[in-house]
This record gives C-alpha cells, structure tokens and sequence, in this order.
C-alpha cells in the first residue's frame, strides 16, 4: 500500500482506541475490496452520526438529538436518584453499569484516564467539567444536589490513578460533608467494568466503600 490517500486513511484508524497500524491497515484493505454500495452506506452513517448525535450537556453521554435538548434520557429523567453522581472513564463503562440495572442515579463521563500527574496528561480527561458540575449542577441544566459521589474507575493502574487523582480534586473543591465512595473489589485488579459480568459489577456497586 504505497498511496498516500491509503497511509493518511490508515493512519486516521489508528487513532482509533486499542487499534494499531496493523489492525488500522486490515481496516482499509476491507474498505477498499468493498463494493461501493457497501461503501455509500458507511460513509451515509457517518453523516448521519455527525447531523444526529451531539454529547449530554451535563455527563457527556453522546445522544440522537430532538429539537432543543441539552440533556441526554438518562440526565433527563425525573426518575433518576438525583443525590448520586457516579464517574466513569468511558461510555461503555456507563452501559455496563446501566445493565446491571442496580444503580439508579446519574453520571459523568470523564473521557479517558491519566497515568502521569503532568498537564498534558491530566487535559486530557475532564477533571475541571466534573468539578463544575459536581459544585453547580443547575449551572448544566441538571435539577440536582449530589449527596454521594461514587468515583467508579477500572481497577487497571491508569484507572487506579485516575481514580486517586479525582477523589482528591474532589476533596479540595467540594464541602467537606460531600460523601464520596469507591467500588467494592469485585471487579479483579487489572480489570474493567466494560468486561465485568452483571453479578459482579452489582457486588462491587453495593459494596463500595467510602473514599
């Protein structure tokens, strides 16, 4: 593959998490054997995804936009336990969580993790959103008062230092009688919510300790 059409394609896949210049290259090898309906129909849905979807004002959920809506179902929802805030690194965390059917309150999504307490690494997620939110919610468009805030990173070192990053930020910016909590062990070390069963997630949920 020497065009440099192909090597720009391939190097925009590997931006893609978890995906390499390897996996990145097979990407657009099976691009380029598709046939061109098949093509128009990836590249219509990709439209569609930028018209469409737009992130949650307050958690940052990606959701289908109607009319004026800032706020994404679950935010929206009068329903939801408006005293919990729990914080996760990613939305298919959000989702796994979601499934258990267990946890009842609201969320936000920080975007990623840090491994280092440098700038570049801590801009890179959403520490300076959540405490905004976390301090003034109606400021977001959210009717809420958040009692407990649950910092539910994966047990994965970079989520261990995210994690110990957040519950001190927290500490610092918000009053002193904010309770804040972690995950129960359920969930083994190294691993993450997004491949934990619905048992054990549920365990580490009611279990979770205070921070």
């Amino acid at each position: 593959m020497s065009s440099q059409l192909i090597q720009d394609l391939i190097d925009l896949f590997s931006k893609f998490p978890t995906i390499g210049p390897r996996t990145a290259s097979r990407f657009v090898s099976y691009l380029i054997q598709l046939p061109e309906k098949d093509v128009r129909s990836l590249l219509n849905a990709i439209e569609e995804l930028e018209k469409k979807i737009r992130l949650c004002g307050f958690c940052f959920a990606p959701f289908e936009k109607s009319g004026e809506k800032d706020l994404c179902d679950i935010c929206s929802d009068k329903g939801r336990d408006r005293s919990l805030l729990c914080v996760v690194e990613k939305e298919s965390d959000l989702a796994s969580l979601e499934k258990t059917k267990r946890y009842k309150g609201l969320y936000f999504i920080l975007g990623g993790t840090i491994s280092t307490l440098r700038k570049q690494d801590i801009e890179k997620i959403r520490a300076a959103e959540l405490i905004r939110r976390a301090k003034d919610p109606k400021r977001f468009g959210l009717e809420a008062e958040f009692q407990e805030i649950i910092i539910a990173t994966n047990s994965t070192p970079e989520g261990e230092a995210t994690g110990l990053y957040i519950e001190r930020l927290l500490k610092k910016n918000l009053p002193d009688n904010r309770k804040m909590t972690r995950l129960g062990r359920g969930i083994p070390v190294g691993g993450e919510l997004e491949y934990a069963g619905d048992e054990t997630l549920s365990w580490a949920l009611e279990n979770r300790k205070q921070a």
